[in-house]
């Protein structure tokens, strides 16, 4: 059954900011990407002539524990409470799930007497694949609106942030998980300390806590800066996480390295005390690899925002090119990266006729800040147009392969990251 929503954190102090993990001063930017607004609240039709709440985007790290982070400027039930993303619109991200339930059931040894819990589970995307294989569950999701999609679909949810607080309600209520889940979640937690001493309480004694979450390395590298936005407070390297987990008496085990979001990280943790399960190899071999690239210096931030100014001038050179040319350019998709992207460019609908996104909660509303038109996706085949920016650029495989019909009138598609690519369909 849907419950009810534990009060957030309070917001940052206006004075000198401090880490949100180690409490130490932070001084140092890692990129300054301007003033945006919140990257889900799609402008409706009857909202064109109101203005949008602005709030600075400015990435900064600890030089301490090195946790490159964003200040905290909202609630997190303003951004959570009701939200514009649903999982199941990816194919790919479903299927990605899948095969995450049939590797944890056999891994872990998951059978009915089990218990699964995910935290952000959104629209039972993941936890469908559980109940599928006669395992109990339960989903722990913010946003009502996507809460009543997976209770429909069979996930029984509860509208809830995660806090320690919440975490031994839930357990005292409903058991300890034997496994429990976090994708795409650790990144949006303002008190993250909060937030893992919440996993903690929720996880039986020889339980297992996986996360996935973008990997900062993948990120630096990857020129990856229209991931930053306010949904995501923290932008995490193995050994910070590994730091913080240690802090509230979690021991990561085992970690993996996925493709997911331009490349993601999954890791594996455990009670401290409970020895029975091994630090493996791979967690050694990542932790060195960092210590190696310098991730416990300031050194590998350092050239960060002049890779994404780079970025931005050889979009802006693009789309420039192509208007003078008298081509006409659509958008693909309506992410949180993308209004990263469109906000920090300057990218209105002088150089975007119009976005499309498979999202129906989506579509007939206005990109935050650009006001760019937020369409179905039939509009690609109306309007023609000689070029689609795909702005989940994570997915370009996924929407090529849907969108190769554009090859019917000579459409390319445009994918702005790491560098500015066109690709034939």
């Amino acid at each position: 059954m849907i419950g009810t929503m534990n009060q957030p954190s309070p917001l940052d102090s206006p004075l000198q900011p401090t880490c949100r993990f180690c409490a130490s001063p932070l001084s140092r930017t890692f990129i300054d990407l301007g003033m945006s607004p919140l990257c889900q609240t799609h402008v409706e039709p009857a909202q064109l002539q109101q203005s949008e709440t602005f709030y600075p985007l400015h990435a900064l790290v600890c030089d301490q524990c090195f946790l490159v982070q964003l200040r905290q400027f909202v609630q997190p039930a303003d951004i959570f409470s009701e939200y514009a993303y649903f999982s199941s619109f990816s194919s790919s991200w479903v299927e990605h799930a899948r095969q995450f339930a049939d590797m944890a059931i056999s891994r872990f040894g998951l059978a009915s007497t089990s218990r699964v819990v995910e935290v952000a589970s959104n629209d039972g995307y993941l936890l469908q694949h559980f109940v599928a294989r006669g395992i109990p569950v339960l989903g722990i999701e913010p946003a009502a609106n996507v809460a009543r999609h997976a209770v429909e679909r069979g996930v029984p949810s509860v509208v809830e942030f995660l806090g320690e607080d919440t975490g031994r309600a839930i357990a005292r209520q409903h058991g300890h998980a034997d496994l429990v889940i976090g994708n795409n979640v650790l990144a949006h937690v303002p008190d993250i300390n909060d937030f893992v001493r919440g996993l903690q309480a929720l996880l039986a004694p020889d339980g297992v806590i996986t996360m996935e979450f973008p990997h900062l390395q993948r990120l630096i590298e990857g020129s990856q800066f229209d991931t930053i936005y306010h949904e995501h407070f923290s932008y995490l390297s193995f050994t910070t996480v590994e730091q913080i987990f240690a802090a509230h008496g979690l021991t990561l085990f085992d970690v993996e390295e996925l493709p997911t979001h331009g490349g993601s990280l999954r890791i594996f943790a455990r009670h401290a005390g409970a020895v029975q399960r091994a630090i493996g190899p791979r967690v050694v071999e990542l932790r060195e690899r960092e210590r190696a690239l310098g991730y416990r210096s300031l050194a590998p931030y350092a050239d960060f925002a002049a890779s994404a100014r780079n970025i931005k001038n050889a979009l802006l050179e693009f789309l420039i090119g192509a208007k003078r040319a008298g081509k006409s350019v659509a958008g693909y998709g309506a992410p949180g990266k993308g209004n990263t992207l469109l906000n920090y460019c300057g990218i209105r609908t002088d150089y975007l006729d119009f976005t499309v996104d498979a999202n129906p909660y989506k579509q007939g509303k206005y990109t935050p800040g650009t006001r760019i038109p937020i369409l179905a996706p039939d509009a690609l085949r109306t309007a023609r147009p000689d070029y689609v920016l795909i702005l989940p650029w994570n997915l370009k495989t996924e929407i090529v392969a849907q969108a190769a019909y554009i090859r019917e009138w000579g459409g390319r598609f445009v994918v702005p990251i790491p560098s500015l690519q066109v690709i034939e369909p």
